[in-house]
């Protein structure tokens, strides 16, 4: 039993070593105005850490030439693609030619070759647009642009019926327009459009759309 005691009171003193050590550390790291964390800092810095540590080598990874040459190719195939898509539909249309149109009755033409009875047509509505262009404050250049690429997307989209609408306004692109659509070798005839379509304020364009190569 006694020597159970002295093994118990052994143990006792032994755990209790540390804290005593602690405890003297914090009084003296108080005393000198640190802690004793502080003073484990000052001994042991981030350097001390890293010794025998190799540094890494340069990890930046370039990007794959080949990736960036094929972004580039497409780059520019979108560029071109967008560029004769511009060509095939500009027209140059001429501000200088003035044809030669009716100066009585509603406002009309029939290409070279063609029957007149599709003016009759086109007067009476039996040809529907399928495609309507607004010309309302648009300056020339900007219509002649908007009236190529108009008959262009219909051939493309075999439409062979268009609405292209001048308005009133000053007159200028009412007097005009007749004369740029005399000009395109696609227009086959125009017609100044029935009311439904609006009247003296549009005309109804006849487009020359490509045979198919299954029709005859």
């Amino acid at each position: 039993m006694k020597t159970f005691k002295k093994e118990l009171k052994a143990l006792k003193k032994q755990l209790s070593e540390p804290n005593r050590y602690t405890n003297k550390a914090i009084q003296e790291g108080s005393r000198n105005g640190t802690t004793s964390t502080n003073a484990e800092e000052d001994t042991f810095s981030f350097a001390d850490a890293m010794q025998g540590v190799t540094p890494l080598s340069q990890d930046k990874v370039e990007p794959d030439k080949q990736v960036e040459l094929f972004k580039k190719s497409q780059q520019v195939k979108g560029k071109h693609l967008k560029h004769s898509k511009q060509l095939a539909a500009s027209f140059d249309f001429s501000d200088m030619y003035q044809a030669a149109l009716p100066q009585e009755g509603p406002m009309r033409f029939c290409q070279d070759g063609e029957s007149t009875h599709i003016l009759k047509q086109l007067r009476r509505g039996d040809y529907s647009p399928e495609m309507t262009l607004d010309l309302h404050g648009l300056t020339r250049e900007m219509a002649k642009a908007e009236l190529a690429a108009l008959i262009h997307t219909a051939r493309k989209e075999l439409i062979d019926c268009v609405c292209v609408m001048h308005g009133f306004g000053q007159g200028v692109l009412k007097a005009a327009l007749p004369h740029y659509l005399v000009q395109h070798p696609h227009v086959r005839a125009f017609h100044q459009a029935p009311l439904e379509y609006g009247g003296q304020a549009a005309l109804l364009v006849l487009i020359d759309i490509p045979l198919q190569n299954n029709k005859r």
